[in-house]
């Protein structure tokens, strides 16, 4: 498998903390702020996680939308993509993770891997929510910190060998 570029937003440094669990427990991945990274930087990999948080009323980081803004549909084609989404299912019960659906509809054109079921959380809505399953790894850090290694651990094992 070739190695892994986790690309993450974080304003709070939850989803940076949640990557770097994931790359350690991958063992073959690097992680990127995309506060700071490059197009390049991006391009360079086959195999991506994209993670980030939800604010307000469902929006995506804002870091990510610059990032996004530098990508075409096109960029993703090829690659095998795994997404992360932290939110508070509690406060924001109606727009849970909304923001990982975002970098999960941009890249349509790549393989996208590492749906999960949606039992064991307790949101009223979601974008995130794509056929009766989460879009990827979904976490609230907020709410149910205590089920976030256990949850990280089984999504890794899973995503692990769709990988290129």
């Amino acid at each position: 498998m070739q190695k892994i570029g986790i690309f993450y937003g974080s304003d709070s440094s939850n989803t940076q903390h949640i990557c770097q669990k994931v790359a350690k427990e991958l063992g073959n991945a690097e992680t990127f702020d995309v506060a700071k990274a490059s197009k390049e930087e991006f391009m360079s990999f086959d195999n991506l996680i994209l993670a980030t948080p939800t604010y307000g009323s469902g929006d995506l980081q804002d870091d990510w939308e610059s990032f996004l803004g530098a990508l075409s549909e096109e960029d993703f084609a090829g690659k095998v993509i795994a997404f992360i989404g932290v939110g508070d299912q509690d406060t924001y019960s109606d727009t849970f993770c909304n923001g990982v659906s975002y970098l999960y509809h941009k890249a349509a054109k790549a393989k996208r891997i590492g749906q999960t079921a949606n039992e064991g959380y307790y949101f009223d809505d979601t974008e995130a929510l794509v056929d009766g399953k989460l879009v990827g790894l979904l976490l609230d850090e907020d709410n149910q910190s205590d089920l976030s290694d256990e949850r990280i651990s089984k999504w890794v094992t899973q995503i692990r060998g769709e990988f290129v």
